[in-house]
């Protein structure tokens, strides 16, 4: 085994949050959109694709994630990560929540530099209509996209291999061979290389998967 390649992601700092299309950076680089649920873990499997603890902040108001976060990664430019509003919150009025709909599906719809997205969900409550929506978004735009199923770890590996096979054949079923899936941790780091090297793929980044 020879050294582990340098992690492109680990300079990653947040650049800016967007209410509205108009404040999205101007739209012609690469992007690589984080969707979920809450409670699903994306807040930490994006930390632990960037090797830092408090890069995407967990947010404990309901409300206060409803917006497109951007995540620049030095020293390249023009290349991010977006962290999507994650639904769930009964407590968002129905007006914003109408209002996000919009805004993520114009996103999805229209953003050029978006070139893959990954929808973290948690490996014991795959497939919610969230996920499956959010991946019919990017099948739309024929995008790729990269099922990450989180929290491995809070099964038994045998319980966690039955779940992935059984979403695979579902996904494959759906959507053909666009979407991949995986078994992640942000406890363990189980996973985190795959995830890395299919984001930095879709980036172009050194280190990616071809």
């Amino acid at each position: 085994m020879g050294m582990a390649a340098p992690n492109p992601f680990a300079r990653a700092q947040y650049m800016l949050a967007a209410h509205t299309p108009r404040q999205l950076p101007p739209d012609g680089g690469f992007e690589v959109a984080f969707a979920g649920r809450s409670n699903a873990g994306k807040s930490s499997s994006l930390n632990a694709l960037c090797q830092q603890n408090a890069l995407a902040r967990v947010s404990k108001t309901p409300g206060r994630t409803q917006q497109l976060v951007y995540f620049g990664i030095p020293p390249h430019e023009n290349k991010y990560l977006v962290d999507l509003p994650g639904y769930g919150y009964a407590k968002v009025p129905q007006e914003l929540q109408a209002h996000w709909q919009a805004f993520v599906e114009s996103y999805f719809h229209d953003r050029f530099a978006l070139r893959g997205l990954v929808v973290v969900m948690d490996v014991r409550h795959p497939l919610k209509d969230y996920d499956r929506q959010m991946l019919g978004y990017a099948m739309e735009r024929g995008l790729p996209a990269h099922a990450l199923l989180t929290k491995a770890d809070k099964l038994s590996r045998g319980a966690a291999g039955n779940t992935l096979q059984a979403v695979k054949m579902e996904l494959s079923r759906a959507f053909g061979d666009s979407v991949s899936v995986q078994l992640f941790s942000g406890e363990s780091k189980q996973g985190v290389d795959e995830l890395r090297a299919v984001v930095a793929g879709w980036l172009q980044l050194a280190g990616g998967a071809k």
